[in-house]
């Protein structure tokens, strides 16, 4: 069974790459692939709530789709025992198309393959690119039920690959 290659391979933050030929029909992304993430709000979404809890990235990281998507069902197990009393936003946003240059192996691979040079690669994933103080995940809930959403996030951080810091703001009109 094939599986998808380890998260350190995608980390560190490249230009999204522009495919160059000398026809126009075959200069860009044939396509991309679905992201795992469908929706990007969850809750209840009426309600004024007033306070917010942040997860922030403190470097500059990609984060791919799947990893985004499995964080959000964790906060999303934490936030229900509320009761649905929340309002969960994801703003880590994938757009960056992953590409990978599958190589062959084995005995006779030397003769087959060209190598890497000036390869383009299958689009085998997507990913968000986050600058440092970017918002992955933000929780709007009552002042109550903090703690609560702080549990939820610093279990999110565990399927994502980045150093998070958790951020409370007041959101109380004055």
């Amino acid at each position: 069974m094939a599986t998808i290659r380890p998260g350190r391979c995608y980390r560190r933050i490249k230009r999204a790459y522009t495919r160059k030929s000398k026809y126009k029909s075959m200069a860009f992304i044939a396509s991309v692939p679905p992201t795992k993430v469908v929706k990007f709000e969850y809750g209840n979404l009426q309600k004024e709530f007033d306070t917010e809890v942040d997860l922030v990235s403190k470097e500059a990281i990609q984060l791919r789709h799947n990893a985004i998507e499995s964080a959000r069902t964790v906060v999303i197990r934490h936030l229900d025992k509320t009761g649905g009393n929340y309002r969960l936003q994801i703003r880590a946003i994938p757009h960056h198309v992953l590409r990978e240059n599958k190589m062959i192996t084995g005995a006779g691979a030397d003769r087959m393959q060209k190598g890497m040079a000036q390869s383009f690669g299958k689009a085998t994933g997507l990913a968000s690119q986050l600058k440092k103080g970017k918002i992955i995940f933000a929780v709007k809930l009552d002042r109550a039920n903090v703690p609560l959403a702080k549990e939820a996030l610093t279990a999110a951080t565990y399927r994502m690959c980045v150093k998070t810091e958790i951020q409370v703001k007041d959101l109380a009109k004055v």
